[in-house]
């Protein structure tokens, strides 16, 4: 094939349906949108790539740095056909392989049939046959089965003639299409199908990256000074003793310990980066609502906490009976049940700083998934 190649990729969604940025997702080798861009940047057949990105693009920025091939950035629209035309209009290959960013796993099969079935008639995409028995219904009754045979399921890359496209884009003024195909298809023009791949499926809901699932684990460890004067919190339990640890906050050792591990599986700092102690907002701060913002910003990152096991080193006092509602207070500020909150108290038989009384330490480990 003797035609120059911009692959447009498009990834300028807003993931409503992920609940959260599904292209930051990390896969085995990569975040969804590295996996895609990457596809790109090694196939022979591709000279360069647009990349089409929402409002915020410095995750795009960031995957565009590790490409050999140049990059191009450009903002999308409010609909899937305004940003594709932006991505087109800033292409310059004879050819625009354009690739929902949400397809990590495209195979340089899949692209290369594509690119050599467009270059030969002008518009080409890979599709699979369906599955399963497709019905047809209107108001909740079913009124047709088309033959299965009949029927596939399209994919990306859809490859195009770039000046054919652009002429019909023109012609069409249609925000509305959700498959670059329909303009050919509307303007009476064929499109070949390839050979497309059932593992070059699309990334739309959670279920999509069951396949996938990303495992971190996280370690945390803290320790405060007793000291007279102040209140022992451990876990949010205010526990009755003649000392308390000293802190910024309300120096809660166990659940500062635990943020970290939460923290530190997700790599995402630790509380001190957070929290900072020299910030006065921070100034004797509940630490279990500190425990919700990390718990929220875990959400909003795409992680789930599987479980939480902790140790408190503490020679005195004894914490047995404080146990069942520590595991309760941080359960609850995490979001999630008290059979994925393990809290373990231990001395350490006089030995070291912890077993002379002068403070308590706390371990934790944190198991995270997306």
């Amino acid at each position: 094939m003797n035609k120059t190649v911009t692959a447009v990729i498009v990834a300028a969604g807003s993931s409503r349906r992920m609940g959260f940025d599904k292209l930051a997702c990390r896969l085995s080798g990569g975040t969804v949108l590295e996996l895609s861009l990457r596809a790109f940047d090694r196939h022979p057949l591709v000279q360069d790539i647009v990349l089409v990105t929402g409002e915020n693009d410095g995750p795009a920025q960031k995957a565009a740095a590790g490409c050999e091939k140049p990059v191009t950035l450009v903002r999308g629209g409010e609909t899937r056909a305004i940003s594709v035309r932006n991505g087109v209009n800033a292409a310059t290959g004879e050819l625009v392989a354009i690739h929902d960013a949400a397809r990590p796993f495209v195979s340089e099969a899949v692209i290369t049939q594509a690119l050599h079935a467009a270059a030969a008639t002008g518009a080409a995409a890979p599709a699979v046959p369906v599955k399963d028995t497709i019905k047809q219904a209107e108001d909740g009754r079913v009124k047709s089965t088309p033959p299965r045979e009949s029927l596939f399921a399209m994919q990306t890359p859809q490859c195009f003639d770039r000046a054919q496209y652009l002429e019909l884009l023109a012609q069409a003024a249609d925000d509305s299409i959700t498959d670059d195909c329909q303009l050919f298809e509307k303007a009476g023009r064929p499109v070949v199908l390839t050979a497309g791949d059932y593992a070059n499926y699309k990334i739309t809901t959670p279920e999509d990256l069951k396949g996938e699932a990303s495992m971190r684990i996280g370690h945390g460890y803290d320790v405060h000074k007793l000291v007279e004067g102040r209140r022992l919190i451990l876990g949010g339990v205010d526990i009755p003793y003649e000392k308390g640890l000293l802190g910024h906050s309300d120096a809660d050792v166990l659940a500062h310990a635990v943020m970290d591990a939460v923290l530190g599986a997700a790599a995402l700092g630790d509380i001190g980066k957070h929290f900072p102690d020299t910030d006065p907002a921070y100034k004797g701060a509940d630490s279990l609502e500190l425990a919700r913002h990390v718990a929220r910003l875990m959400a909003q990152q795409g992680w789930k906490i599987e479980n939480i096991d902790s140790t408190i080193l503490c020679q005195a006092p004894k914490l047995a009976p404080h146990i069942p509602a520590m595991r309760r207070n941080l359960a609850q500020a995490f979001g999630i049940t008290e059979e994925q909150v393990s809290v373990k108290a231990t001395t350490e038989e006089k030995l070291g700083f912890t077993g002379a009384g002068q403070g308590i330490a706390v371990h934790a480990v944190a198991l995270i998934t997306r």
